[in-house]
């Protein structure tokens, strides 16, 4: 051993002692979970939004949440259909179906809110009704977006429209297909259509609107302990009179949560809908 290495050795130890004896960090003890949030809009957008509400939650329930989506919504599906999401904001639809496989289970959905479908047209647009859009191909985010796409497309073939959907991944990429005048409508639901950018909704304008429905669920995976989802679930009904609370849920554009079960989604299993059945 040469000379400089005898004079690091004793650092090097008193280094390996320090980490072999000292305890780790709180972060590194608590619980990770993966939250994921349907990707109605573009990842960096809902990160933004949803990411700050989630750490006053894990904050508040000694867990780590980290914030996942997908880069689109079949995808999300998929994902959803391997368990791959400890809790889960997800569609209507959605959760009749991963409700059933591979199990989650809903503790909280959107407070005072009902889900409706729109489809949107440009300011400008000489159309009189829906029926003006036979034989034009449509912009929708998926196949499977519930009030966006399911609702919308449902109704169009009721009243006898003729029309080629075209899927384009997210709310915000109708949006701004049919502001460019790529479409002359397309599937949204209001939520997304008042979070988009000032610049691209101002130029649209609600078209029709659907009936109601129960709106999204927030679910738990059945591997994740039912002490945690309750833990997390009164988080969330105590951000209601929290006024530290009240720009979170602004920035999702809710007002507020409340408690949900299994069953508060009946009237969308009423519908028989069974466009993710191979999943």
């Amino acid at each position: 051993m040469n000379f400089r290495m005898r004079l690091l050795r004793p650092t090097f130890l008193a280094l390996l002692s320090l980490l072999l004896i000292s305890p780790p960090s709180v972060a590194e003890n608590q619980q990770v979970l993966t939250f994921g949030v349907v990707p109605q809009q573009a990842a960096k957008k809902l990160a933004k939004k949803w990411g700050p509400l989630f750490q006053y939650i894990g904050e508040r329930a000694g867990v780590t949440i980290r914030f996942k989506t997908a880069p689109n919504i079949p995808e999300f599906e998929r994902r959803l259909s391997k368990g791959e999401y400890d809790l889960a904001y997800m569609n209507p639809y959605h959760y009749t179906v991963f409700g059933d496989q591979p199990g989650y289970r809903a503790f909280a959905k959107q407070k005072n809110k009902r889900i409706k479908g729109i489809m949107v047209a440009r300011k400008d647009t000489t159309m009189a009704d829906l029926k003006a859009l036979n034989g034009n191909k449509l912009a929708f985010p998926a196949p499977a977006a519930f009030a966006a796409s399911i609702l919308t497309r449902a109704h169009l073939k009721e009243i006898g429209v003729d029309f080629t959907p075209k899927y384009v991944k997210s709310h915000d990429s109708v949006y701004r297909a049919v502001a460019k005048g790529l479409f002359p409508s397309g599937g949204g639901v209001v939520r997304t259509f008042n979070n988009t950018e000032p610049e691209i909704r101002d130029q649209l304008k609600i078209f029709w609107t659907s009936n109601t429905f129960t709106p999204h669920a927030f679910a738990a995976h059945p591997s994740v302990d039912s002490s945690t989802v309750d833990k997390v679930q009164q988080i969330l009904l105590a951000m209601n009179s929290d006024p530290q609370a009240t720009s979170l849920i602004k920035a999702i554009s809710f007002k507020g949560f409340e408690a949900a079960q299994h069953s508060d989604w009946d009237d969308v299993r009423a519908l028989k809908i069974d466009l993710l059945d191979d999943l």
